[in-house]
């Protein structure tokens, strides 16, 4: 997996995480600790690119639901072990999720799988980048 990142003024500076190839159990932690490192360095607004993933697991969507919460502001890191604790989006967060991540140009079956497994339903997707951009 490649991640590259770069910025887009809009309304707000945006933060696009570019990823290319498969999202899986190999990297979808490295996908976590790049987002919040880049949080970590001050960005609020990130849309995340798909247009070049084939293929997301179970692990790559953990990683998608982990980073949307750590935009939204909900710290990751548990006080005691250090491990990151995972919490759901639901009704009450679901709007600062929204208004921080979105998604970008998802291919076809990565779509489907956003779809079955509800994230769709929580983060905006977008195919045109300038309307992506303006949406924050």
């Amino acid at each position: 997996m490649q991640i590259s990142f770069s910025k887009q003024e809009g309304r707000v500076p945006v933060t696009v995480m570019k990823l290319a190839g498969n999202l899986d159990a190999s990297n979808y932690a490295d996908v976590i600790a790049k987002a919040q490192g880049t949080y970590d360095e001050g960005a609020r607004y990130l849309l995340i690119d798909l247009s070049e993933v084939p293929y997301v697991s179970s692990a790559g969507l953990m990683s998608l639901h982990s980073v949307a919460l750590i935009l939204a502001g909900f710290s990751m890191k548990s006080k005691e072990s250090g491990r990151p604790s995972f919490r759901s989006i639901n009704a009450q967060n679901e709007k600062t999720v929204r208004q921080h991540i979105k998604l970008f140009s998802p291919q076809p079956a990565v779509e489907q799988v956003l779809d079955v497994v509800g994230l769709k339903q929580f983060l905006d997707i977008y195919t045109d980048l300038e309307t992506a951009v303006q949406s924050f």
